[in-house]
């Protein structure tokens, strides 16, 4: 599974290091220290956005801009067959995309994973 430094998980979650570091002494989110600085698990990261996005007040979300690469992190992935459907949470924003089961393999997106989506026309393409 991947693991996030608080930096890291600061920035996907976009919020500062020192509430990463606050959710992670009252239990909210958990983390690790195996081989040196804190890690927290992609997996954990990745329902704490979705819940974190049921939470934004209204007036929060109608400020975020529309932009056309979005950096959040893997919520689903559905492979049946040559398709696969990936869900990614970024911020507020919800995306799901259509890709080839091929390339979600060779991303090696999993729950927790750090995606980023790109939106060119009508199109979605998934990066990591």
């Amino acid at each position: 599974m991947p693991q996030y430094r608080i930096s890291e998980a600061a920035e996907l979650l976009a919020v500062s290091d020192d509430t990463i570091r606050r959710w992670i002494d009252s239990g909210r989110l958990s983390a690790t220290s195996k081989t040196g600085p804190q890690s927290v698990d992609g997996k954990e990261l990745a329902e704490l956005s979705i819940e974190l996005a049921k939470e934004l007040p209204d007036e929060r979300k109608s400020q975020v801009s529309a932009r056309n690469r979005f950096v959040g992190l893997v919520t689903r992935v559905d492979i049946q067959g040559v398709a696969a459907i990936v869900e990614i949470q970024s911020g507020s924003n919800h995306l799901v995309s259509m890709i080839t089961a091929d390339s979600a393999r060779a991303l090696g997106l999993e729950i927790g994973s750090r995606a980023v989506a790109s939106v060119k026309s009508t199109d979605v393409v998934i990066e990591n």
